[in-house]
């Protein structure tokens, strides 16, 4: 597997546009497209969260059946809480596209995100797509990339490289995160696009795989968004044998896909709304894995150990009350705390003594900006 240069558009046969709409007050870009030439087998994971925006009720209709062609996306409205409208309008972005690109509505995804509760800015979106629709690019997926930033930092994109049946396969994709952060299923906004020639089934099952240690691994607040939502899209244009079982190809697709989404996953963290430090979580010890990761993610989100990390006292007590918070029958722990050279990153090992489960998360500290940056959002 090699790393390479780019994003969504370093698979064969992928465009993508990216500008400001008009949306954002500060003019920075609000409205990206992600196309394929042709359909994608397509799979998709969305929030838990029992309030769900617009485009998150679309998205799960349109890749019902596994197919779609294209994804856009925009940043500055989350389109949540707009009822019936907000549900109406998420539908015609599909349809603006389609007809701008001779495909199916049906075959286009929208993603949102922004603040919650404000009435969709539908018709200045609708005025600029056939301008986006008509400045894809191969070259444009850092547009992209940077359209779906909210109060990110940076945009944060990755592609790979491997080899099947003597095929190349490229697997790129890009991210936004930075606050609001727990998804348990993916991300806030996230988009993963390949080339390879793999089943409906296969590219479902590698996609979960991935996820359950990438983005379900991460925690910046512990708050899970309305909007979170990962796809990937894999057109077939790398002409490989085709993936349809857990075989060396198909595990293969999977190590270079959780590459990807790991990649991802721990920028998000390292952009966390005013983080100074980034930190990894190791459990073992546990009774299983899954318990594992329950006790990581609760180390994780404790405020006691974020608010120490950040004022450089990583006291162990507050690792081991979190531990306790969990209810573990855990009598004999062993806790270790130790810092890079420049201190910005913090590694946190924690076993528990029960078993052989182990799980890795990751977060950040909890500074005195991240409650700036929260407070003044709107």
């Amino acid at each position: 597997m090699k790393l390479i240069k780019g994003g969504v558009t370093s698979p064969k046969g992928f465009k993508a546009n990216g500008f400001w709409a008009g949306v954002k007050k500060s003019g920075k870009p609000d409205l990206g497209l992600v196309y394929s030439e042709t359909i994608c087998t397509s799979a998709a994971v969305f929030t838990r969260s029992s309030v769900k925006a617009a485009p998150i009720i679309v998205c799960q209709e349109n890749i019902s059946d596994g197919k779609t062609q294209a994804l856009i996306a925009n940043s500055g409205n989350a389109n949540c809480f707009t009822g019936e409208y907000g549900l109406m309008y998420a539908r015609k972005m599909t349809e603006l596209v389609a007809d701008q690109c001779g495909i199916k509505a049906s075959n286009v995804l929208v993603m949102s995100t922004g603040i919650i509760g404000r009435p969709f800015p539908y018709e200045k979106f609708k005025e600029a797509v056939p301008k986006l629709v008509s400045g894809l690019s191969q070259a444009k997926g850092a547009s992209f990339a940077k359209a779906i930033m909210t109060t990110d930092l940076k945009d944060k994109q990755v592609a790979v490289r491997i080899e099947i049946d003597g095929k190349i396969i490229t697997i790129g994709g890009c991210a936004k995160g930075s606050g609001m952060i727990e998804p348990n299923m993916a991300t806030m906004l996230a988009c993963v696009t390949t080339d390879a020639v793999i089943s409906s089934a296969m590219l479902k099952q590698a996609l979960l795989e991935a996820v359950e240690v990438s983005f379900n691994s991460i925690t910046v607040d512990g708050c899970m968004s309305t909007n979170d939502m990962l796809s990937v899209m894999a057109n077939g244009m790398a002409g490989n044998k085709n993936i349809t079982a857990k075989n060396s190809s198909y595990k293969a697709f999977v190590e270079a896909l959780t590459a990807v989404c790991v990649k991802l996953a721990r920028d998000i963290v390292f952009d966390g709304e005013g983080a100074e430090r980034f930190f990894e979580i190791r459990l073992t010890g546990a009774e299983s894995n899954q318990q594992a990761k329950e006790v990581a993610m609760k180390i994780a989100n404790s405020n006691l150990v974020k608010t120490a990390d950040y004022t450089d006292n990583p006291n162990w007590g507050r690792v081991a009350a979190a531990i306790g918070a969990c209810g573990t029958k855990a009598t004999e722990t062993t806790i270790k705390i130790s810092f890079s050279v420049k201190r910005n990153n913090i590694f946190i090992n924690a076993d528990i003594g029960l078993g052989t489960g182990s799980a890795t998360v990751y977060t950040c500290d909890l500074t005195r900006a991240y409650v700036d940056i929260n407070g003044k959002y709107n």
